[in-house]
């Protein structure tokens, strides 16, 4: 039975990726681009105002076009999983990774409801290559991850979840 602290950090983590990802993306389209351009920070990095219909790539594009609810309630039924995931895990760092996943997950799914797409302001280039765009939801989904892989990695972790 998983305890009140372990719940109450999980949807606090959970929240504050959320609420990072949506106040972003707001100021990024109500304050930042206002006229939408591409304003340089450092050499390597652009804010750029885009929308992804798609997953990650814009993979899937058309037929998210035609149905963009579609991905986003996907990603609720999977967020709804990790949520119970990261509530029973059993390494705080577990939690965490699962925690800021699900924060991602609905942040981008929010704008999917929103308005059918994505909004993606990150830009990072060098040398005339562009990495695609992306957003605030998608470094904690990508953090998260890493921290998953990292609790696999760790000692400790190995030898809670050896068979």
């Amino acid at each position: 039975m998983p305890c009140r602290s372990h719940i109450l950090m999980v949807l606090s983590v959970m929240g504050a990726m959320l609420c990072a990802d949506i106040g972003s993306k707001w100021a990024i389209q109500n304050l930042v681009m206002q006229p939408p351009r591409v304003i340089p920070i450092l050499p390597v990095f652009n804010l750029t105002l885009g929308f992804n219909t798609g997953v990650s790539f814009g993979i899937g594009r058309d037929f998210f076009d035609a149905y963009p609810l579609v991905l986003a309630l996907f990603k609720l039924c999977i967020t709804a999983g990790l949520l119970v995931w990261a509530v029973l895990a059993s390494l705080q760092i577990e939690r965490i990774g699962l925690a800021l996943i699900s924060g991602g997950a609905l942040g981008n799914a929010f704008d999917r409801w929103r308005q059918g797409a994505v909004t993606d302001f990150i830009d990072l280039h060098w040398a005339g290559w562009h990495w695609p765009t992306f957003n605030i939801a998608d470094i904690g989904i990508v953090a998260g991850a890493g921290l998953l892989i990292l609790a696999i990695w760790l000692p400790h972790a190995r030898a809670t979840h050896q068979p």
